[in-house]
């Protein structure tokens, strides 16, 4: 068991196991006494301790981790013995670009902002090194692109506020490519007091006095601030909405797996609508909880972006706990994938079951067809995919829809017959036959009466699979047959007739079914085609035929009617009071 000591390093506070702490601190010490009468000790001194600081954070897993000798060992290898990186003085004047030969190579360059060398933000001087193209070039292609397109400046602008300036010299060391470590950091230094000396030797005193007296600072540093600050302002506004987005959303998809998924508080007692609709049998919970993760943890993560925005030092989350997150939400996305497959493979394939039922009806008998509602048909409810949830004399629930016609064509010989093609979906051919046979549907002939249902039912643990029903009514050559005013909505398409009448108005007329598979109708007026429109009540009439138009509009009070032919225009008013 060993101690730990709290150490404050660069402003950052680290647990250290007390051997490490020993260590750290010989190897500070060995550098302190390697830098001792340099100039620009100190800066050196603080650049080292903020790099080592760096490569610990780096290393940590978490805010508690404790740092150990082999952390410690691992930095010191990155930032080098300094009897190892002694520079000599007479190699630092004249070396081109003032670097040793020696030291670990080059490493990839950062993007950073010289401000050493701006003209107003440093943009292009940073890309200079971090392209490797003269900077003159880059801000040419800045102007150029401003210009003609716009672009240029926007793209300028955003990259002044996105890249961070090079402050430190750790900094100006990844903005160039050379390693951090005590060769380096010592190198820039000293070249940094050279470039001060030598500005002190050229400086203009006048001229520095008039620009005291003047104010100080450039226009292209005061425009700088104004726009920084714009931008700043904007970078806030958009850091609160995205917070306001990510929590309103992390509170709904919570209250959302709270109730429909774990409580299943939106349902019909005694019915289980999301699992008439599951197909694939994952638990309600389960596919809650998938879909709580594939949406809570993106939200999650905005409102993580936004509190960034506002809040410059918050403390990381850590990158256990990013790839964490990262994986469940993965995790969820792939099952929620493989189920939404599932699912659909549920209607992969459609069977139908026909039923052939023959009627105890000749070509002389006269056959009247009614439709019949349900009891309940009117009640309010829930519809599934096309289907209603209604209960039997049993109290128990069906599914239940009204989604029928009824097609009459000309039977083949003298036995009149109905038939009953049943349709459903399922994972399968088999599975599919199976769910169309289970379709309950009744009618009755009763005399020369078709009693027919309007309506089918199936079990609910059969689930809604696309089901539906098709009648086809096949009479003898002479049948003689009549609607009741409910088959209105009922009759199929397919049925013809010799007025190529619209089907809703098929059932106001009386038929006899032709030797051509036509009906003939028997009382309709020989000028009715299907140019002919009657309202439901008989009270107006529009006529068009070859004898003109006829229009005779009637209330309760008065008459007016109104006929072109080819004498003219003929119209006749009266008040019937």
């Amino acid at each position: 068991m060993n101690k730990t000591v709290n150490i404050n390093l660069a402003n950052m506070l680290f647990h250290i196991d007390e051997n490490a702490y020993n260590k750290l601190q010989r190897y500070l010490e060995a550098v302190r006494r390697s830098f001792s009468g340099t100039k620009g000790s100190d800066e050196i001194i603080a650049d080292i301790e903020a790099r080592i600081a760096e490569l610990f954070y780096e290393k940590m897993e978490n805010e508690r981790q404790v740092i150990t000798e082999k952390e410690v060992d691992e930095v010191i290898a990155i930032m080098g013995q300094p009897e190892d990186y002694q520079i000599d003085e007479d190699i630092f004047q004249d070396a081109p670009g003032g670097g040793s030969s020696r030291g670990p190579a080059s490493r990839a360059k950062k993007l950073y902002r010289d401000i050493d060398r701006k003209y107003i933000g440093g943009v292009c001087a940073g890309l200079e090194y971090y392209l490797g193209i003269d900077a003159l070039w880059i801000r040419l292609i800045f102007i150029l692109l401003a210009v003609f397109t716009g672009f240029g400046f926007i793209a300028y602008i955003l990259l002044w506020i996105l890249v961070p300036e090079a402050a430190s010299t750790a900094q100006k060391l990844d903005m160039t490519g050379e390693p951090v470590n005590i060769s380096n950091i010592e190198r820039k230094v000293k070249e940094g007091f050279e470039t001060v000396a030598d500005r002190v030797k050229s400086v203009d005193y006048d001229e520095v006095g008039r620009k005291v007296k003047s104010g100080g600072s450039s226009f292209f540093d005061t425009l700088g601030d104004v726009i920084m600050f714009f931008f700043k302002v904007i970078g806030k506004f958009v850091g609160i909405l995205l917070i306001i987005i990510g929590a309103v959303s992390l509170i709904a998809t919570t209250i959302a797996l709270f109730t429909v998924g774990l409580v299943d508080n939106v349902h019909i007692p005694g019915v289980d609508i999301i699992g008439i609709l599951n197909a694939t049998e994952t638990p309600v919970w389960l596919l809650s909880f998938l879909i709580f993760l594939a949406f809570a943890i993106p939200f999650f993560f905005l409102m993580y972006l936004g509190l960034k925005i506002l809040v410059g030092n918050l403390k990381s989350i850590g990158n256990i706990a990013k790839f964490s997150l990262l994986g469940l939400w993965l995790i969820a996305i792939i099952s929620l994938a493989v189920l939404s497959i599932r699912q659909a493979s549920a209607h992969a394939y459609t069977g139908s079951v026909t039923q052939r039922d023959s009627l105890a009806i000749t070509s002389v008998d006269s056959l009247h067809i009614r439709f019949n509602a349900a009891e309940n048909a009117y009640e309010s409810g829930p519809v599934i995919a096309g289907m209603k949830i209604r209960y039997d004399e049993n109290d128990q629930p069906m599914l239940y829809a009204d989604d029928l016609l009824l097609d009459i064509r000309k039977a083949d010989d003298s036995v009149a017959t109905l038939r009953i093609r049943k349709d459903a979906d399922g994972r399968s051919y088999e599975d599919a036959r199976d769910r169309a046979g289970k379709i309950n549907y009744n009618y009755a002939l009763t005399g020369t009466t078709l009693n027919l249902d309007n309506y089918f039912t199936t079990d609910v643990k059969n689930k809604v699979r696309d089901q539906e029903m098709r009648l086809t009514l096949y009479l003898p050559e002479g049948t003689y047959v009549s609607f009741d005013r409910s088959a209105r909505n009922y009759i199929g398409r397919r049925t013809s007739t010799d007025r190529d009448m619209y089907r809703k108005d098929i059932a106001e007329h009386a038929w006899i079914m032709g030797a051509d598979g036509r009906l003939q109708c028997q009382e309709c007026p020989e000028e009715l085609n299907d140019r002919d429109w009657d309202d439901e009540e008989g009270d107006n009439r529009i006529i068009i035929d070859e004898n003109g138009v006829d229009i005779d509009l009637n209330d309760n009070d008065d008459s007016f009617k109104m006929k072109i032919d080819e004498n003219g225009v003929q119209i006749k008013a009266d008040e019937g009071r």
